[in-house]
């Protein structure tokens, strides 16, 4: 993939398999000097961008970026004013409708239909790019039809109206239309936008299932975590130009963020996924005039360490062992580390110690973290805080190994504290600060 602008420039290509580059990989699109205008607003301006076969691409960025624009102009239905858009070394603008649509075949966001049509039918409409003029396909297409709607698990309601579906099935009729149609690229534009979480996740897995198959995807989607979560590179625009190029790693970070959203976010990496992970912060001075004691342990409050730095609290940490990740964390960031050996319990010093740094915080954060005898006393002296902001992921039976004692201490601070997900920490960092 090329990239018009930024701190890097070349041609990243990436193999969707296993992650290597590969020099000699073929070019399923590429994109060359496009320049697009809608009304007076130029959307597009000189953009470039090339996409190897068989990659998983995300266009991210922020609203009225150009991300639509682009998917459009690649699938054929958006002239450019200037440059032009090959798809398997052909100008799709110069195909006729047909032929551009057995080469590229594209999921809407919007997913209103208003006609009666069942399920079958519209996902049959896929098969239209191989029809004569007469209606006649010179091949069966009824399984390619069958297969698209058992991949997009929308078999089961084949006979239903497609008025008489739900916004989040119609979004699946609509990829099993794409499916059909058996083209090489696949544009997606938001196809998680109107899914809950469970159907996001299986969409995205399914589209990873098809580029593992060898489709090439390039999808515009919204959230920034999960496109760094599934897909192989991203393509990041803004003002109608490439900002960043490249796998999620390289683009997704800090300053780069900055200057595409114009907002301030902290990147770290999931402490269970490993994916490359941003939390947006509020619009406010970096300053902030609070201490924060952590309590963690087994990479559970790496990213609570990046984000409550960020945000310009002064972040202590511990007790934990050394070897353990979020203390490596804790010292890349420069933090105040409560240490004890490696395996070893916590013992009366490194306890006193990390006492005197709960008593000293404005806050004290206990994170989702197992508990056993050797680290009971982090859960004992988060007593001392003044206020605790208890996160929670898991129940806490399922992460206990210190009996009763645990739970009462534990059960004890969620009463008089406040129990958060993870998603809600700095809000209520913040709150109680």
């Amino acid at each position: 993939m090329t990239r018009n602008s930024g701190a890097q420039s070349g041609t990243y290509r990436t193999d969707a398999a296993n992650g290597a580059t590969d020099a000699d990989a073929a070019t399923a699109v590429a994109v060359e000097d496009v320049t697009v205008s809608l009304g007076d607003a130029t959307v597009l301006d000189g953009v470039d961008a090339e996409i190897a076969e068989g990659q998983f691409v995300g266009l991210v960025g922020p609203n009225g970026a150009g991300k639509t624009t682009l998917l459009r102009t690649v699938g054929g239905t958006l002239a450019p004013e200037s440059g032009r858009v090959l798809v398997d070394g052909e100008d799709v603008h110069a195909l006729s409708s047909k032929a551009a649509s057995r080469r590229v075949a594209t999921v809407p966001q919007e997913t209103t239909l208003s006609f009666e049509f069942d399920v079958r039918d519209v996902v049959a409409m896929g098969r239209h790019p191989y029809r004569s003029r007469f209606g006649g396909e010179a091949g069966d297409g009824r399984a390619a039809v069958e297969d698209a709607m058992e991949r997009t698990e929308v078999a089961q309601f084949a006979d239903r109206s497609i008025t008489a579906v739900s916004g989040g099935e119609r979004q699946r009729v609509l990829l099993a239309r794409a499916l059909a149609q058996d083209a090489p690229v696949l544009l997606l534009d938001e196809p998680t936008a109107s899914l809950d979480i469970n159907h996001q996740v299986r969409t995205l897995e399914l589209v990873r299932d098809l580029v593992a198959s060898g489709k090439t995807v390039v999808a515009a989607i919204h959230d920034l975590n999960l496109a760094a979560h599934y897909c192989d590179e991203l393509l990041l625009l803004s003002g109608g130009d490439v900002v960043a190029a490249g796998p999620p790693p390289d683009v997704l970070v800090e300053e780069t963020l900055r200057e595409a959203f114009d907002a301030r976010a902290v990147v770290s990496r999931h402490p269970v996924t490993g994916s490359t992970y941003v939390t947006a912060l509020p619009d406010r001075p970096d300053a902030r005039a609070g201490r924060v004691h952590v309590i963690g342990g087994g990479g559970t409050v790496s990213r609570f360490l990046y984000l409550l730095s960020a945000a310009g609290y002064e972040v202590s940490v511990g007790v934990l062992n050394e070897g353990d990740s979020d203390l490596e964390t804790a010292r890349l960031l420069g933090l105040d580390a409560v240490t004890e050996e490696p395996f070893a319990p916590i013992d009366g010093e490194a306890r006193a110690a990390v006492e005197d740094r709960i008593r000293e915080a404005d806050a004290t954060v206990l994170a989702d973290v197992e508990v056993g005898a050797g680290n009971l006393p982090n859960l004992a002296a988060a007593r001392a805080a003044e206020s605790v902001v208890v996160v929670e992921e898991r129940p806490f039976d399922e992460r206990n190994y210190a009996g009763s004692e645990a739970v009462a201490t534990y059960e004890e601070l969620c009463e008089r504290g406040r129990v958060v997900e993870p998603e809600n920490l700095l809000s209520a960092v913040d709150d109680v600060v």
